[in-house]
Formats: structure tokens, C-alpha cells, sequence
């Protein structure tokens, strides 16, 4: 069978099922395009097969979880100033280390889990019928592409449960990463090369906003940064809406 034939035979809840991993490779291609080096931003659209070149070469990451994956960028063009000006600096950077925050953040989606080191491996070896792909546009214009095949347990849309809590129940001894940012910015690979000890950088927040609370990546909620036992922590003020318990 073409990669990019798709069969005509299908259930109404194979069609759940394809609408939520396509939901789910839009929002990892969104947040993998945040984290690539390019000198404009990357804005995730959804696309096909047809759309992506069959000689290209794609940095490919096995990503091991609940679903598992294989995660793939081609984007060696997009990041090739990021590579130069590293170079030009004393510090060369390989392809695989300026994508792998990217391939990270895409990961990050899929929820807790081990991406394994990325390979490089011809495009038309990861493209396939269960794999979706999204195009990563500059200024409407494709100059990379997102790529994601999962592997086992089958991704639907999201349902609301009969029984929420209970069904999180068996979750409750799970941990999590949780981390607290103050703010963000963002800098080309030059300025971050030249930074050195005494360097202020200007955050997109201002003095005395609250901190965001992170768990695996995602907002739950705000607070204040305060010193318990010389350590410190975070205040909760404000939860976040929609991740309340049982949402």
C-alpha cells in the first residue's frame, strides 16, 4: 500500500481514534516549533506525506511511555545559522544537540516517559500510514516538518470519565516533576554563546509577578516565591482553571 493511501473501511471509532492523534501530534509539533533554533519563529500547520521531501534526512528520537514514539524533525536548513554562529564561536553544535530541546518539549506532550538519543535516518523511513505529519511554517511558508508514529496503546479523544476521582485513584502514588519559572526569554544562539557570570538577562515578567507552577511541563498554577528554612519554595495563589482535581 502508497504511504499515503488510507483506508476506506473504517470505524467510527477509528475515526476517534485518528482525529486524537492528530490532535496529539499538532500539540507536540507546536511545542517542539518553540524550541528549534531558527531565526524566525515556527508556527505548526497540519499537513500530509505528499508535503514532505523524499530525500530529506530526519533527526529521529525513540520516545518510550504510555503511548511510545517515534519523534522525528527535518529541519537541518532551519537550524543551519543556529550551527554556524556555534561554530564561529569555538563551540561547535551537532544538528542532534540544537534539536534535542525540541525534540524534548514534543515528547514532554505525550506525558512521562524516556526519549532515547536521536539518529539520523532518511524521511522516507519514518513516514508511514499511522504516521502524521505537520508542516512548520516561517511567514506562511514550509521550511521544516514535525513527524510522529505512535507505537502501542491507541490514542483517542479525549472522554469524560463515569468516575474521575476514582479513576485517578490508582494514579495518586505516581510522581511528577514539578518546577517553578519566574520567566522566559528568548535569545539567538549568538547571545546565549556570549553570555558570562555578571550578564542580566530581561525576562518577560515583571518584578513581582507571580511565579508559574509547572508540573511535567504544563501550568497548574501561580504563586509567590517565599524561604522556608533557607530553602525556597513556592506560595500557591492561584490554581490555574481546568486542572483542578477531576477535570
Amino acid at each position: 500500500m502508497n504511504i499515503a493511501e488510507v483506508p476506506t473501511a473504517r470505524t467510527a471509532a477509528d475515526v476517534d481514534a485518528a482525529a486524537g492523534v492528530r490532535e496529539v501530534a499538532l500539540a507536540a509539533a507546536a511545542a517542539a516549533a518553540e524550541l528549534v533554533p531558527s531565526a524566525m519563529a515556527l508556527t505548526a500547520v497540519p499537513t500530509d506525506h505528499t508535503d514532505v521531501p523524499r530525500d530529506a534526512t530526519a533527526l529521529v528520537a525513540s520516545f518510550v511511555g504510555s503511548p511510545s514514539a517515534e519523534i522525528a524533525l527535518v529541519a537541518a536548513d532551519v537550524v543551519q545559522e543556529a550551527l554556524l554562529s556555534a561554530a564561529a564561536a569555538g563551540t561547535p553544535l551537532g544538528l542532534a544537540d540544537a534539536l534535542r530541546p525540541a525534540l524534548e518539549a514534543a515528547a514532554a506532550v505525550l506525558g512521562a516517559g524516556v526519549l532515547e538519543p536521536g539518529r539520523s535516518e532518511p524521511v522516507a523511513g519514518v513516514l508511514g500510514p499511522d504516521t502524521q505529519v505537520v508542516a512548520l511554517q516561517q511567514g506562511g511558508v514550509t521550511t521544516a516538518w514535525f513527524a510522529l508514529r505512535l507505537r502501542g496503546p491507541r490514542v483517542t479523544a479525549p472522554a469524560a470519565p463515569a468516575a474521575p476521582r476514582a479513576s485517578l485513584r490508582m494514579l495518586y502514588d505516581v510522581e511528577m516533576t514539578l518546577t517553578a519559572e519566574i520567566g522566559r526569554t528568548r535569545l539567538p544562539v549568538r547571545q546565549v554563546l556570549e553570555l558570562a557570570p555578571g550578564a542580566v538577562l530581561e525576562l518577560d515578567r515583571t518584578a513581582g509577578s507571580p511565579a508559574d507552577v509547572m508540573v511535567n511541563g504544563r501550568l497548574v498554577a501561580r504563586g509567590e516565591v517565599v524561604v522556608v528554612d533557607e530553602a525556597y519554595g513556592i506560595r500557591v495563589t492561584e490554581i490555574v482553571p481546568g486542572t483542578e482535581p477531576g477535570l
